[in-house]
Formats: C-alpha cells, sequence, structure tokens
C-alpha cells in the first residue's frame, strides 16, 4: 500500500473531536518515554514535561499525544511505567475528566491491538500498598484524530510514519533493528540511519510525501510528528504543521489550541543571576488563527 493510500485510511477511520472558540487543545508526540538508561531520551526532559503537563491540566487543557509516547522498540511497558509513574498518575488526572487521547505512532504500534492497550493501561500494581489499582481503562488510542468545526473543516492528527514506509508496513524489522543493533550503538553515540528524526535525507522525504497527500486533498491542515522537527508555515504556505518532541537535548515543544488560535510553543529550563532555576514557557510561532489554515 502507497503512502497516500494509508494516510487517506487514516483520514476516513480519524476519530472525531470538537473545534470551536471553547477548545483548548495541547499536543504532543515523540516522547519516547523510556527505562531510564543510558539510551532513553527522554530522561533529561522528563521533569520539564511533567511540569508543563501539571500546567495544562490545571487549566483545563484536552492532552492529545501525536504518537511514540512509549518507547516500546527499546523497554517493556512495566519498566516504562515504573520509571515514569508519576507522569502516568498525571495522565490519568486528564483521563478522570475525559481530556485525554493517543494516537500510536510506530515507536508504539503495538497499540493499535486493544488487548495489549487494555493490558498495559487498565489498572498497575501499587508497590506503596501491594495493591491493584485503577490506571486508565478504557483509554482511547486511535491511528488518527480531527478536530471538527461545525461547518465540517477540520484540522487532521496523526503521527506522520504513515509517509514513511518501512517504519509503518516493517516496523517489526525496525524494532529487530533497534533492539539488537542500534540501542546498544546509540549508548555509544552513534545515530540510527532508519531514522527520519536522525536522518534528514529520510526526514524530507516523509514531509514531502505527506505535503503531496495535503495537495491532493484540497491543502488539508495537518498535524503530525515523527520527524521530530517543528514546523509552522506562514499563511501563505501550506499549512502542515508538527509539534517536534518532546526528545530535544534541552527543551520540549508542541503545540496548542485555544481560542480558535494556534501556537508553537517550547518548555525549558533557565537559569535566574541568584543561580536558582525556572522551568517556563516560551513562544516560538504564533499564535495564529486557524481560520488562515482551515
Amino acid at each position: 500500500m502507497f503512502s497516500k493510500q494509508r494516510i487517506t485510511n487514516a483520514f476516513k477511520n480519524a476519530k472525531e473531536l470538537p473545534l470551536n472558540e471553547k477548545s483548548k487543545y495541547i499536543l504532543f508526540s515523540d516522547c519516547h518515554r523510556g527505562d531510564n538508561s543510558f539510551a532513553d531520551d527522554f530522561s533529561h526532559n522528563r521533569k520539564i514535561y511533567h511540569y508543563a503537563l501539571s500546567q495544562y491540566l490545571k487549566k483545563g487543557f484536552t492532552y492529545i499525544e501525536l504518537g511514540d509516547g512509549d518507547e516500546l522498540w527499546e523497554n517493556t511497558f512495566v519498566n516504562i511505567f515504573n520509571t515514569n509513574k508519576n507522569i502516568y498518575l498525571l495522565l490519568r488526572e486528564f483521563h478522570k475528566q475525559n481530556k485525554l487521547y493517543f494516537i500510536w505512532g510506530n515507536h508504539d504500534m503495538s497499540y493499535r491491538n486493544p488487548s495489549i492497550v487494555a493490558k498495559n493501561f487498565h489498572s498497575f500494581y501499587d508497590t506503596i500498598d501491594g495493591k491493584e489499582k485503577e490506571l486508565m481503562p478504557n483509554v482511547s488510542f486511535s491511528e488518527a484524530i480531527r478536530l471538527v468545526q461545525e461547518d465540517g473543516k477540520s484540522i487532521f492528527l496523526l503521527h506522520g510514519h504513515q509517509a514513511d514506509w518501512f517504519n509503518y508496513s516493517f516496523w517489526k524489522v525496525s524494532r529487530f533493528l533497534v533492539r539488537v543493533l542500534w540501542r546498544p550503538l546509540q549508548i555509544l553515540g552513534i545515530k540510527d540511519p532508519t531514522s527520519p528524526a536522525q536522518n534528514f535525507t529520510e526526514l524530507i522525504k516523509v514531509e514531502r510525501r505527506l505535503e503531496r497527500w495535503m495537495k491532493s486533498n484540497d491543502n488539508q491542515m495537518t498535524i503530525t510528528g515523527h520527524t521530530h522537527r517543528p514546523r509552522f508555515p506562514s499563511k501563505n504556505e501550506l499549512p502542515y504543521f508538527n509539534d517536534g518532541s518532546c526528545v530535544h537535548p534541552r527543551c520540549i515543544t508542541g503545540l496548542e489550541i485555544e481560542n480558535n488560535e494556534i501556537t508553537l510553543i517550547k518548555w525549558h529550563v533557565i537559569t535566574h543571576k541568584d543561580g536558582t532555576m525556572q522551568i517556563t514557557k516560551t513562544v516560538l510561532e504564533g499564535p495564529q488563527e486557524v481560520s488562515n489554515y482551515i
């Protein structure tokens, strides 16, 4: 199946959520939550991510994760959960308010299987009191989501690996190579050339395939992750956005949608003159009215 058909199928079968003046969405992707080992790229941003999520929870945002949230190619979920328990308990608070939606990517493509989702997210064993406790039963996992206005116009959300034939159709082969070859080499500083996030040539190919699909579908406004490269087009450009990732060396990036406006932001640590450190949010691009793109 060609990338155009894969993307079209995801669009047709996408879960639909409302988009209006009251909508408040925060989009992150590519967290690659790991086990805190030397190969865990998320570990240095864990505290930044947790703080950012806590602020969005307080402000009533709905959290949508655009794939590759859990690094299942390198780790078991049990190890990921035990390392990031406070984060999953925070995500549980979004879930309790029906404000949590996951999209699966290539690194967590196992979540296409509802039984695996149920096994990982229904409950957890609390080592503090030795009891099984509810985590996120019936949590929503989809291949794609459409944020739909009353007039039918929408923002299309997906991970983006649909435009990457090897990491979509042969994801199990990629997973095997990462586990037995690239993970040990990553510890030594050698990058995986099959990953668009670490191979600029592949990154450009993925983006061009997505752009071709958009052009053949009335310039459909689209937001993806996968490449880890933040994108925020001008009003006169093709409306292709990318929220970046949560594994940048010194920050996490994401997209906010609020008051019918979209904004590219980053959360990072700043150091004050008195030596104190603070996690803060910086606007990178925007805000721009969604109507300029949709």
